[in-house]
This record gives structure tokens, C-alpha cells and sequence, in this order.
């Protein structure tokens, strides 16, 4: 059996009660948001890090072909 961790267990605690649906939609939103814009500023870290220039990088996306051939 899988075991909760540190967070699953804090978010059933919040959450002991009985909530609305239109509370539960905005939660998801809620949390959606924030793993969104971690992924942003991780990204953004790793650019930053590997010296990436967006604009370039987007630059040379539009000249490349992604298509895989089978």
C-alpha cells in the first residue's frame, strides 16, 4: 500500500471538511496556477543557467522541422 506524503496528508487535513463543488473547482484552479508557474520558474532557471536567449531560441524553432518520419 502506498504510503501519503508530507503534502497529501496536509491537503486531507484542510480539506476534513465537507466543500462545495464550486470550492473544489476553484482549489483545482488554485493549484493548477501554482504548478504552472513553477514550471515557468524552473524553466526559466534552466535557461538562465544554460545561457539561453528566448527570443533566439524561438527564432531557430520556427526554421525547424519537428515532424518525425516513419
Amino acid at each position: 500500500m502506498t504510503t501519503l506524503n508530507n503534502t497529501q496528508l496536509e491537503i486531507l487535513k484542510l480539506f476534513s471538511n465537507q466543500q462545495s463543488e464550486e470550492d473544489l473547482k476553484e482549489i483545482k484552479s488554485l493549484l493548477i496556477a501554482y504548478l504552472a508557474d513553477k514550471v515557468v520558474r524552473e524553466a526559466d532557471k534552466s535557461f538562465e543557467e544554460k545561457g539561453y536567449e528566448v527570443n533566439h531560441i524561438f527564432e531557430e524553432w520556427k526554421k525547424s522541422h519537428f515532424r518525425k518520419t516513419a
